[in-house]
């Protein structure tokens, strides 16, 4: 059984159809990367599993479980955390402060002991745990978005655009941390502009055009395919 399986997704903005008809699925363990040119639907998605947008038709079920009309809060008590595009760290909160936030849905001693491995996975974050979130790096905030969302101790991890406005060295940087994670277990469904890079760096691939996925497949089978390319500037 996938740990996330899509069916016929439909998402509406208002008159605008966002997603159309999507279907997809994630094996635990797997990264799986949607890629797709601006306006292809990929966040719209994104939000939909996590329950931050409701869909108009479709389904989605997370370990054989249909999630498709619950709340945000418990989509996230179910095992999933997002973190956002454009990292959006609360900015006048501390680093530590995020983290606590992060945990919302969780009680007990054990929180602590997480953010204490957050510090330890991501050294920068503990050496600024007072600092304000909005005074950090774009880099250091993205970090901060990743570890606030693994806070929740996801069997899920959506990451949107998490190499978004920063330097290539500090992308690097952060598709390590993807990568270590989850090696470490963690699933993970990518929605990322580096369509190479996330090819490189993930099991399978969706590409969507239009709110509709086009083909999908391997890949390293797809990473030099002409019809990634062409998706992907959307002409």
């Amino acid at each position: 059984m996938p740990l996330l399986e899509i069916e016929n997704l439909s998402v509406n903005y208002g008159a605008i159809q966002a997603v159309r008809g999507l279907s997809l699925h994630v094996e635990e363990g797997e990264i799986v990367t949607l890629i797709g040119a601006n306006g292809a639907g990929k966040t719209t998605t994104l939000r939909a599993v996590s329950r931050l947008q409701r869909p108009a038709a479709g389904r989605i079920v997370l370990a054989g479980r249909d999630i498709t009309r619950i709340p945000a809060d418990e989509a996230v008590r179910s095992g999933i955390a997002q973190s956002p595009e454009g990292r959006q760290v609360l900015a006048r909160q501390s680093v530590q402060d995020n983290l606590e936030l992060g945990a919302y849905t969780r009680r007990g001693p054990q929180v602590k002991a997480d953010i204490y491995e957050m510090y330890e996975r991501f050294p920068r974050l503990g050496e600024r745990k007072d600092q304000l979130a909005g005074t950090l790096s774009g880099g250091e905030q993205q970090m901060l978005a990743i570890a606030r969302a693994l806070m929740s101790r996801p069997r899920l991890l959506l990451l949107d655009e998490p190499s978004l406005g920063l330097a290539p060295i500090i992308v690097r940087e952060i598709f390590t941390i993807i990568r270590e994670l989850n090696e470490q277990g963690v699933t993970i469904l990518l929605v990322e502009q580096n369509a190479k890079l996330a090819m490189n760096s993930s099991n399978r691939t969706y590409v969507l055009e239009a709110g509709q996925m086009t083909f999908g497949g391997d890949s390293a089978q797809l990473v030099n395919d002409e019809r990634v390319l062409h998706a992907y500037l959307g002409g």
